[in-house]
């Protein structure tokens, strides 16, 4: 007899400020982007910071000229969902290696923005049963969970504070979107089209994959219908969440 899926928790909404840090331009709308859509709707303040600019994802095209043209697709879909603030801190697309260089920029974009939330991409080996994780994603979103440690201790990169920027221990927890293990979700129903909106602004990345016939409307719905029959809404976006409050909270 199959087993019913495990019910997901409703995030806590509770907070007022997050920052979304992602390997490529495209990584959060594949589904997060909806439950932005949503707290943005809110009044949440909530910015984007790309780790790379997705230049070695177009096989046709050089990632000189590929760069500009996906950072400009990541700003547009960034706005569709009420996101203005967009970084790109300029990590080689592809090649992105972890360790002290990538976990220092993610301390200092933490003590720059000050957030009480960090919501990342999967970084598991797998997203599902035989669907393998890229190595970006893996090494940003295990320097993500570092990084965000490391801001709010002075005496790791202390050369970063410098001209009033100080540590920053106050983010709560990590959410990683789209983690096989996610245990909590947010619905998405109400923002589900702009969140459908905001992937087809990629629409020179997409096509450049040579994915024939796939909808943006499709994929979002099979993923986003699933996750909200286990939270009982129409649909919703899935988190890992990794709690950094000490001792963890009823977020774990």
């Amino acid at each position: 007899m199959d087993e019913k899926p495990t019910p997901l928790k409703p995030l806590p909404e509770d907070w007022d400020s997050a920052l979304v840090i992602v390997a490529h331009p495209d990584d959060v709308e594949y589904g997060a982007a909806a439950a932005i859509a949503r707290w943005t709707g809110q009044g949440k303040t909530i910015r984007y910071v790309m780790v790379t600019s997705g230049e070695a994802g177009i096989d046709g095209l050089h990632p000189d000229e590929c760069r500009a043209l996906r950072e400009q697709e990541e700003i547009d879909s960034a706005r569709i969902v009420g996101v203005d603030s967009v970084e790109f801190l300029g990590f080689p697309d592809g090649t992105v290696m972890y360790g002290l260089e990538l976990r220092a920029a993610v301390a200092q974009v933490v003590r720059r923005h000050r957030p009480e939330i960090v919501v990342t991409g999967n970084f598991r080996d797998r997203f599902g049963p035989g669907a393998l994780n890229q190595a970006d994603h893996i090494a940003v979103g295990q320097a993500v969970l570092d990084g965000v440690r490391d801001a709010g201790n002075r005496w790791i990169f202390p050369e970063q504070l410098t001209d009033g920027l100080e540590p920053w221990g106050g983010v709560r927890a990590v959410w990683a979107a789209g983690s096989p293990e996610a245990r909590h979700a947010a619905d998405a129903t109400e923002t589900f089209d702009v969140g459908v909106a905001s992937l087809e602004a990629h629409d020179a990345y997409i096509k450049g994959l040579g994915w024939e016939g796939w909808s943006a409307r499709e994929f979002l719905e099979g993923n986003m219908r699933q996750a909200g029959s286990r939270l009982g809404t129409r649909f919703a976006a899935a988190f890992e969440v990794y709690s950094l409050v000490w001792g963890g909270t009823d977020e774990d």
